[in-house]
């Protein structure tokens, strides 16, 4: 009785085990999802201030060429 009840209690371990595991994983693929979403955001921004940066060079391009 005794292997039985340490088995009972080992495949209880092995059932919380594989529940906080599931846990921990819907955890990190959501933190993943933000990331992506945080990185999208990140790249539009870099784009956006790239565009603007390229498009005050052109200006200054101008000022000088008509000086």
């Amino acid at each position: 009785m005794d292997k039985l009840q340490a088995l009972e209690s080992t495949v209880d371990s092995l059932i919380a085990r594989c529940q906080q595991l599931a846990e921990d994983n819907r955890e990190l693929r959501r933190q993943e999802a933000d990331w992506l979403l945080e990185r999208q955001r990140l790249i539009k921004n870099n784009e956006a201030a790239r565009s603007r940066v390229e498009a005050m060079i052109n200006r200054l391009k101008g000022l000088t060429q008509d000086s």
